[in-house]
């Protein structure tokens, strides 16, 4: 299994439909085949300066490939993520 996740911050303001267009935009990401476990988070720690996060699960490492090649993944990075969003930091975990 591989977890990966993402915390970032948007461009847009706290609170503006632009930022909540992008979270629920971001629900394509999780019907493509082979995500699962796929979660929008709000980041509330005082100990980091992200705004949100985005995990998800996949089965291995084939999954994985498939969904960052999916047609749906490579538009919203190109379409979405790399306009809206302001600094991000990216992390893939598998168990020990």
């Amino acid at each position: 299994m591989i977890r990966h996740t993402v915390v970032f911050t948007l461009k847009h303001a706290a609170g503006s439909p632009e930022e909540q267009a992008f979270l629920g935009d971001a629900l394509i990401l999780e019907r493509i085949p082979g995500v699962e476990k796929f979660e929008r988070l709000r980041q509330v720690s005082p100990k980091a300066d992200f705004d949100f996060g985005f995990s998800m699960e996949f089965a291995d490492q084939a999954a994985y490939r498939s969904y960052n090649d999916h047609p749906d993944h490579v538009a919203f990075v190109r379409d979405r993520w790399v306009p809206e969003v302001l600094r991000f930091q990216e992390i893939d975990y598998v168990a020990l």
